[in-house]
């Protein structure tokens, strides 16, 4: 769990993850310099759970390498891995679940995600995150994360994959975008969870990314996308996958690498280079948003 002046929300998450049924967990946080009394509810959590707790200092560099730092700081043999959001709640179940849908696919990197719940708790208004059929492929993933972080589990072959890579990698916009191209181009496997969701995810003014149902949101959304900060986004994905080429496999290499070259590319060439590669999201008008942003250079 990355943590940065989460007091406001964060007793009930931690509360949350005691009551989980299954208990046989242990929580690492690393803090990002927190102002509030986050350091002091996370030092009583570990007093309250002996043993099952431990508190580092996040490298301060933003809310993705903290989460990169700690994933770069797993042990050899990791286990199971969850990301936490400071600001959530699990459901009873939550680990109980992933492990569940993870306990047949030790042999392969796979990663648990799924569904959330959009939480808005003052009318205590909650919606279900739609559910996704289209393959999680690193077609997909060079353009959508649909492995939301507060969701993730990762088997120990991913965890061991994503501490490898984790090492050099840096700059990216979401450590969980990330983790979702990391799968995905070398050769692991995705298991989305379209069943009920697991999570209660907090909707509020603070959100460093919410669900962007709103208006005020969707256009600010299309706004950053004018701005190129999606394509900036898209750069940042691509470096780090091209540090660690060696770990991907041959059909991805070629795949990212037609990927990059494309968006390098003017006009009419750029839009067949994108075209030839097949980038896709989840739903069919946000691909169609795609190549609006692909035909203006932004994507």
């Amino acid at each position: 769990m990355g943590v940065l002046n989460g007091a406001a929300h964060l007793e009930a998450q931690l509360a949350s993850i005691a009551a989980q049924t299954h208990k046989d967990w242990y929580l690492v946080c690393n803090d990002d310099g927190s102002t509030d009394d986050s350091l002091r509810l996370l030092r009583g959590f570990a007093a309250a759970c002996p043993g099952q707790v431990s508190v580092g200092n996040g490298p301060r560099t933003g809310f993705s390498q903290n989460y990169i730092s700690m994933i770069s700081e797993l042990p050899e043999n990791p286990g199971y891995v969850c990301f936490a959001d400071q600001d959530d709640i699990w459901l009873p179940t939550k680990i109980a679940r992933g492990l569940d849908l993870l306990e047949t696919c030790d042999f392969h990197p796979t990663i648990y995600c799924g569904r959330h719940m959009y939480w808005y708790p003052e009318a205590n208004r909650r919606i279900p995150a739609p559910v996704l059929h289209r393959p999680f492929r690193l077609e997909n993933a060079l353009i959508e994360n649909v492995a939301s972080g507060n969701t993730v589990m990762m088997n120990a072959s991913a965890a061991a994959l994503a501490r490898k890579a984790a090492i050099r990698t840096n700059g990216v916009f979401a450590h969980d975008w990330w983790l979702y191209l990391l799968i995905t181009a070398c050769g692991g496997h995705v298991r989305f969870d379209n069943g009920a969701p697991q999570i209660l995810y907090r909707q509020h003014a603070a959100n460093l990314i919410g669900s962007g149902r709103a208006w005020r949101d969707q256009l600010r959304r299309k706004t950053g996308v004018i701005k190129g900060l999606f394509s900036e986004r898209i750069d940042g994905n691509i470096a780090a996958l091209q540090a660690v080429s060696d770990m991907m496999t041959p059909d991805a290499r070629d795949i990212l690498d037609r990927f990059a070259k494309a968006r390098e590319a003017d006009g009419l060439a750029r839009l067949l280079g994108l075209y030839a590669v097949g980038p896709y999201r989840q739903k069919w008008r946000d691909t169609l948003g795609f190549w609006g942003a692909a035909s203006l250079g932004r994507s």
